[in-house]
């Protein structure tokens, strides 16, 4: 790779991430860390407003942009591909947003890439997720965004109907089954919960804050624990 493509690609991985270090960068560009070091202090010297250090990680400042659509062929048809085997597993309103943004995208795309990605020959036929785990997953996934509890009925796999009021904090997608993770109040600990065994959810007006022990990142790392008890991870 030219190192004028390495710039521009920093560039666009940095645009493209909250927080990204050197060594995410190194590894996309198959490239050493100390080259990373140089390449951002060229351009943070040529103006290029990429904000942090070496050893935390980069962000890409406020009022500066790039042309937004460059891509090559594949990855156009990459796009292409992706929204097409979304689409079957999401919650209509992303479903429908997908399937905008993928037609402004092709809209100014030269015409041979759009040409190119219009004829992938990939698809994703309906028969996803049913309507009403559709529908249940979007209510799910839209309060955890607001941060909104939610009151649901619930049947598991021994056909057991419960009653549960959760904090929604997360939706996660396992190939054919999308599942929530919550903060049960009932069973005061993290629960999931397969989202198309939910046959009731509504959205309540209480919300909910971080309190430590009851969040994303704790259950992360009682499952890594738990993993590494297990010898599944090192």
């Amino acid at each position: 790779m030219r190192r004028a493509d390495r710039l521009f690609h920093i560039i666009q991985l940095i645009r493209g991430r909250r927080l990204t270090t050197a060594a995410y960068l190194a590894t996309r560009l198959e490239v050493s860390e100390r080259t990373i070091y140089r390449d951002v202090a060229d351009l943070q010297l040529q103006g290029v407003p990429i904000e942090g250090e070496a050893g935390v990680g980069y962000r890409l400042g406020a009022g500066f942009d790039l042309p937004p659509m460059m891509f090559t062929h594949e990855e156009a048809k990459a796009v292409v591909a992706s929204v097409r085997m979304a689409q079957a597993w999401m919650d209509p309103a992303l479903a429908t947003s997908a399937q905008d943004a993928l037609g402004k995208i092709l809209s100014v795309l030269p015409a041979e890439a759009r040409v190119a990605a219009e004829a992938l020959a990939l698809f994703a036929p309906p028969g996803g997720l049913s309507q009403p785990a559709q529908r249940t997953l979007q209510t799910l996934r839209e309060a955890v965004q607001e941060r909104r509890k939610v009151f649901m009925n619930y049947l598991d796999l021994s056909e057991k109907r419960t009653e549960r009021t959760v904090r929604p904090l997360g939706c996660f997608y396992w190939g054919k089954v999308w599942t929530l993770a919550a903060w049960c109040e009932i069973r005061n600990d993290f629960r999931s919960f397969r989202v198309d065994r939910v046959t009731y959810v509504r959205r309540l007006d209480d919300r909910f804050r971080d309190e430590p022990g009851r969040t994303l990142a704790d259950l992360a790392r009682l499952d890594r624990a738990w993993a590494q008890a297990q010898g599944w991870a090192a």
